[in-house]
This record gives C-alpha cells, sequence and structure tokens, in this order.
C-alpha cells in the first residue's frame, strides 16, 4: 500500500465495521466521500471511477475517503439494497468529518450517488452524482431533492440507466440542482474520468464558506 494511505476501519449505526482508505494532500482545501457501485454488479472501492478519483483528488488539493458498503471485500454485513447501505455512508461521513478538513462534499458514482441522495447531514456542504441511474431507491427516498444546498449531477452523453436529459427532467423540480453532460462518456466512463475529477474539484471549491 502507497505511503500517503492510510487504512480505516468504519463503524456503522447498526453495528458493522467497513473498509476504508484515507488519502490527505499536504494542504488540503476540501474533503470528499467517495461511495462505490453497486455490490451486486462487482462494484467497490477499488471499481475504476471510484479509484481514478481516489488516486487524482489528493493532487488538487482535496482529502478523500474511500470505503467498501456492507457485505462488499473486506467489509462485514450483507448488501442491503441500497436502503441499509444509508448508515454506511453516514459512518464514512463521520470519519471524514473526524479529519476536519472543510467544505466536506458526498460523491457517488451510480449505485452510490443514488444511495448519496438518501443521505442528509449537517456536515455536509453538497453533493455530487456522477451516472446516477435514478433507481436504486424510489423518488421519495431521495430526500436531498428539497434540500438548499448544491447538488450538481455529471451524466455521461451515452449513459446506458439514465442519459442527461432524463436525469433534468427528473430532477426540474429539485432546488440548487446542476445537471452536466459528460460528452462521449457512457456510464463507466473510460478514459474521462479525469474531467469529472476537474468538476468534483471545482464544485468542492464552490462550495467552500466565503473568506
Amino acid at each position: 500500500m502507497p505511503d500517503d494511505i492510510t487504512p480505516l476501519t468504519l463503524q456503522t449505526s447498526d453495528g458493522l465495521a467497513l473498509e476504508a482508505e484515507l488519502r490527505t494532500p499536504a494542504d488540503p482545501v476540501g474533503a470528499v466521500v467517495l461511495a462505490h457501485p453497486h455490490p451486486a454488479q462487482g462494484g467497490s472501492m477499488r471499481s475504476l471511477v471510484t479509484s481514478e478519483l481516489f488516486r487524482t483528488l489528493p493532487d488538487k488539493g482535496l482529502t478523500v475517503l474511500r470505503f467498501n458498503f456492507r457485505g462488499v471485500e473486506g467489509s462485514e454485513g450483507e448488501h442491503g439494497g441500497g436502503t441499509a447501505e444509508h448508515a454506511d455512508v453516514v459512518a464514512a461521513i463521520d470519519a471524514l468529518a473526524a479529519v476536519g478538513t472543510t467544505p466536506l462534499v458526498l460523491a457517488g458514482w451510480s449505485f452510490g450517488a443514488d444511495v448519496s441522495l438518501s443521505v442528509l447531514d449537517d456536515r455536509l456542504a453538497g453533493w455530487f452524482l456522477i451516472a446516477s441511474p435514478l433507481r436504486i431507491l424510489p423518488l421519495e427516498a431521495m430526500v436531498v431533492a428539497t434540500d438548499p444546498r448544491p447538488k450538481f449531477f455529471a451524466i455521461p452523453e451515452n449513459d446506458q440507466f439514465r442519459k442527461p436529459d432524463a436525469v433534468r427532467s427528473m430532477t426540474a423540480d429539485w432546488t440548487s440542482t446542476t445537471v452536466e453532460m459528460v460528452p462521449g462518456g457512457d456510464h463507466f466512463l473510460v478514459g474521462r474520468t479525469a474531467k469529472v475529477a476537474d468538476w468534483l474539484a471545482d464544485f468542492v471549491r464552490s462550495v467552500a464558506p466565503a473568506a
């Protein structure tokens, strides 16, 4: 394991231990929790987009925590269909908030994005949703829709599960919500994670309190 990666064990409110990793740059300007894609399709914190963001965001001044949802690799428990995983995200926020770097943003890819939309937490400055399918949970469970804090959707142009115009339509009445298309990308964003990383870094800076 590289010297700049710190392994962590997260504790959920329902008593599970989850594996996680933390990277912290020398002078952080913000912090990001990364939530990974669907466990039933082989998703883990080591999946492509999550891994690339974990690798590159510290170079942009961001402290980053990635974790495995319950039942994935070294994390205890069983897959909870996206509902029980709410507690996993909160445990990750707990751990990253303890580091003390702000602003703190919750970012998820695919399944992780949809689960993130169910998590309201006062410590968050905003949500960054990558290729969110908007189908893992019922829309009424996506309680961030009416929260005044910023939401940013990065939706691939050729996403196999929910295209940009569909996301715009489904979130048209959400507050403080931006939907941007990732040109040429599909759900897996091969070759386009650098664009997403740039947007995410810009988003974190945009939600920082004014000096």
